[in-house]
């Protein structure tokens, strides 16, 4: 059984992750209006794992006895100069999100609840791939930048990523 602060905690982060959904389709459509479909592919598919992620704590929720809250979904950003500076949002983004997948775990230690705190140790791990992804394509972005044909290879390789649903309990990935 969840305390009701662990409750409460667990269901803004579930929508936290659906926020990062609705974040990263805005920058899908970012890039599919600078016709960089490769770029809004990737985005798309990232948005797929934040919703698995999401659902994964609604599910967590429930499987602990606890009761769904649904806040709403601020709207995101649609804009950006540069793939470059969205990229810098994604990974501001994310670091924002390590922290409160931090808070959670504390909250969890401080509770003494042993069932949240194992569910988390999965995202604290995926966390650390979503940033160091985010900063691999800021590297690879910084490295082209001033030559047009290096983001087009770039949107090219971008385009090649796939959604990776996992089995019940286990989130997918962008692969």
């Amino acid at each position: 059984m969840l305390s009701e602060r662990m409750e409460k905690a667990l269901n803004g982060q579930l929508a936290a992750e659906l926020y990062s959904g609705y974040l990263y389709l805005s920058m899908a459509a970012y890039f599919s209006s600078e016709n960089l479909p490769g770029f809004a592919r990737w985005m798309r598919i990232h948005r797929l794992e934040e919703i698995t992620h999401g659902m994964k704590f609604y599910d967590f929720i429930e499987s602990r006895g606890g009761r769904i809250s649904l806040a709403g979904i601020d709207m995101p950003p649609g804009d950006w100069e540069s793939a470059l500076q969205a990229f810098e949002a994604v990974l501001a983004h994310e670091r924002k999100v390590t922290l409160m997948i931090h808070d959670l775990v504390d909250l969890a230690i401080e509770e003494k609840d042993h069932g949240t705190n194992s569910f988390l140790q999965w995202f604290v791990d995926e966390q650390v791939e979503e940033e160091e992804s985010a900063r691999n394509v800021i590297q690879n972005l910084k490295r082209v930048e001033g030559a047009p044909g290096g983001i087009y290879m770039l949107d090219k390789e971008m385009g090649a990523a796939v959604f990776n649903p996992q089995p019940a309990g286990i989130a997918g990935g962008v692969g």
